[in-house]
């Protein structure tokens, strides 16, 4: 088919290719039919097949519509207006434009103005620059750590960044969120101080990526999106500077989550983990593929991709049975069966499966999964689906018992994204109230 109706402005530009996949995915995730849509969005329906098809433009008048009819607060006009007012991605991927990046952000408004749809866009952008800053650094761009050693003081930050991802674990984002933005300071202060060079200044580089992916992490866990892209995209190029890949890969598979947890994002998941793969590639540890296939599973399990999704998932626990290394990154200590069958969990629910799902949950518990001390904030999570799916089977009395576990682990955990999912959990199960326990339940907690 011809494209001359097609800006050439906008042929083969990133930022659109995914805009127009954004604005198709959340046109289906909306179940209109297309000649409902079409309606309401006051267009033709060839017409705005050829839009997201790539062979007509973008316009204003349609990115416009498709907020109106999907109520995505402007997030595709935002996207279209950023892409046309500076024609670019943002400042350049080198180190100076990079800390002045880390900089702004620490200084930066906490307003959250950007929403989940224009957020994911803009990530999808940051990590095709960020794979591209990494090829075009030479050798060292596939690099799976910096070596270690050198001043004391990086042991010391690398030690309490350590302590941070447990602590987020364990009690949740809030504090982290002030504490992860501490430790960027203090960070970027040392690299600005031009005291260290060679691979400290390396080192100290990917230990901003990991910050800045912990205060992105943090933002996103207490619903704050927009916030959350901006520091993915600090720790994206703070891994390019450090020639660490490890680091923005694992930056990535926590966007991915961003992602798959949004309505119409999940296609931008799966292509962010495969950036993800492609670019540590054969020096991913098996742990590492085996964490990267398990978010892979679950974000194909959002598209409703069924067989890809099970073929991830026997990837990732082929790769734990290699069995852990020692130049496995310290980062990845909660990967282990336990969590794996947790994600099969989650995916199998999604599916439409919840027979499949209880049995995965249980696997995970078999397994010895230490949710209770060690990971109570993902755990009230994954039990919040497990009272799901037992509810799904009319299993009410193990739906409840589930939801109580749920409430236990949550207690002082300060996390809005595990309140969210207990929050629906309640409203599913108050339509049986008539059952004793789920009575008792949703009127003690």
């Amino acid at each position: 088919m011809l494209r001359s109706s097609t800006d050439p402005q906008q042929e083969g530009h990133p930022m659109l290719d995914q805009l127009r996949m954004d604005m198709r995915e959340a046109r289906r995730a909306s179940g209109m039919v297309w000649a409902r849509f079409a309606r309401e969005a006051g267009f033709g329906e060839a017409y705005l097949r050829n839009v997201e098809n790539g062979n007509r433009s973008v316009t204003a008048g349609v990115a416009a519509a498709y907020d109106r009819v999907l109520r995505t607060g402007n997030a595709f006009t935002t996207t279209l207006h950023d892409h046309g007012a500076s024609g670019t991605t943002g400042p350049p991927w080198d180190r100076p434009s990079s800390l002045a990046v880390l900089t702004g952000l620490l200084k930066g408004s906490g307003v959250d103005r950007r929403g989940f749809l224009s957020a994911g866009a803009t990530l999808a952008v940051s990590a095709s620059s960020w794979s591209h800053a990494l090829e075009s650094g030479g050798p060292d761009g596939t690099s799976l750590a910096v070596p270690e050693g050198g001043p004391a003081i990086l042991a010391h930050v690398d030690d309490r960044l350590d302590h941070l991802r447990r602590l987020d674990d364990e009690i949740g984002s809030g504090t982290v969120w002030q504490l992860a933005r501490s430790e960027l300071s203090l960070i970027v202060r040392l690299i600005t101080s031009r005291r260290y060079d060679g691979s400290t200044v390396d080192r100290l580089h990917a230990m901003a990526s990991e910050a800045a992916r912990q205060a992105a992490w943090a933002a996103f866990d207490q619903n704050r999106p927009g916030i959350a892209q901006r520091y993915f995209d600090g720790c994206l190029r703070a891994s390019a500077d450090a020639g660490d890949a490890f680091s923005g890969a694992y930056g990535l598979s926590f966007a991915a989550v961003q992602c798959y947890s949004t309505p119409g994002q999940a296609g931008r998941a799966v292509s962010l983990l495969q950036t993800a793969r492609d670019r540590v590639g054969r020096r991913a540890t098996p742990r590492m593929r085996a964490m990267l296939a398990a978010r892979t599973a679950r974000a194909l399990s959002v598209t409703g991709a069924r067989k890809e999704c099970a073929h991830q998932l026997h990837l990732a626990r082929t790769a734990l049975d290699e069995g852990i290394r020692d130049e496995d990154p310290k980062a990845l200590y909660w990967v282990d069966y336990g969590e794996i069958e947790m994600i099969a969990g989650s995916a199998a629910l999604r599916l439409g499966d919840p027979a499949e799902a209880v049995r995965r949950f249980e696997a995970a518990v078999a397994s010895s999964y230490p949710g209770d001390d060690e990971y109570p904030r993902s755990h009230a999570i994954y039990l919040a689906r497990a009272a799901e799916a037992h509810l799904a089977l009319h299993d009410l009395d193990a739906a409840v018992a589930a939801a109580r576990h749920a409430s236990r682990c949550l207690g002082a955990v300060d996390s809005v994204r595990s309140a969210s999912e207990l929050k629906a959990l309640r409203a599913r199960l108050a339509p049986h109230a008539s059952h004793a326990a789920v009575r008792e339940f949703l009127h003690l907690g």
